[in-house]
């Protein structure tokens, strides 16, 4: 079951959230500091992180799938927002520069399907982000917060999903390396676990991130369509097909003395 975007909009509100917003944010700033000019979008439920770019791309929308639910947003001026079907989405070839993924891939029915839309809606060298929950981490384990939900994935097989969706990963890191706890005490020392852990590079992180190009040239699979042809075996005419001893001669044959006859 999808987590309803309600869900989502309390979590990112709670302090737990802000902690994990700041940390996934930052990856995101350092990745993409020159956007001026280009387009950004955004999949799944994106928001939280999207507002760190505010004013900064010429092109700035988000897409929240339709099992999942939408909200306004921005809070103030012209919505920005859309409810899509992550299979399908309502945008031209080539049209986007930049897209993050959170929230997106861990929910998705069909994986292959989203990931193929993507890399037809960005244009040639465009750039893909996802933040997906870490197979080995706590925030996986622990179905308190909206990383807890869905398929998390360990960097294996986003290496393994990237390549055959036709991605090539040019940057991985982790965060989220601080327990998913709500407590406001132990939030205060989540950048220093944060810090030591990520220059430590230890196991457990909560979340995989990963930068990924497009790349330029797809193949086209040509469908074949196999035509099974019915085995034919030799048959005796029906007149000439063995009688047993006693019956009657087949309707139609005549005797041999009758076409002897002149």
């Amino acid at each position: 079951m999808a987590l309803d975007v309600t869900d989502l909009r309390t979590f990112y509100a709670s302090p737990l959230g802000e902690t994990a917003r700041r940390f996934v944010g930052a990856i995101l700033l350092r990745r993409w500091d020159a956007v001026a000019g280009l387009s950004i979008a955004g999949l799944g439920y994106a928001t939280p992180y999207l507002e760190l770019f505010h004013d900064r791309p010429m092109r700035l929308f988000a897409m929240m799938p339709a099992e999942q639910g939408v909200v306004n947003w921005p809070a103030s001026g012209l919505s920005a927002s859309a409810l899509i079907d992550d299979s399908m989405l309502p945008l031209p070839d080539s049209c986007v520069d930049r897209m993050l993924l959170a929230h997106a891939l861990e929910n998705a029915e069909h994986p292959h399907e989203l990931l193929s839309e993507v890399w037809r809606v960005l244009t040639p060298g465009g750039r893909l982000i996802v933040v997906a929950p870490n197979r080995s981490g706590l925030w996986a384990r622990l179905d308190t917060t909206p990383f807890g939900h869905g398929r998390p994935y360990s960097r294996g097989q986003l290496l393994d999903l990237m390549r055959e969706t036709l991605f090539s990963p040019i940057y991985w890191s982790e965060a989220l390396y601080t327990p998913p706890l709500h407590r406001t005490s132990w939030l205060r020392f989540a950048p220093a676990v944060e810090r030591v852990s990520g220059k430590l590079s230890l196991p457990g992180a909560g979340v995989i991130v990963v930068e990924a190009t497009k790349q330029l040239y797809r193949l086209v699979g040509i469908r074949r369509s196999r035509r099974t042809l019915p085995e034919l075996a030799p048959a005796l005419a029906p007149a000439l097909t063995p009688r047993p001893f006693g019956l009657g001669r087949p309707r139609g044959v005549a005797r041999q003395e009758d076409r002897d006859t002149p």
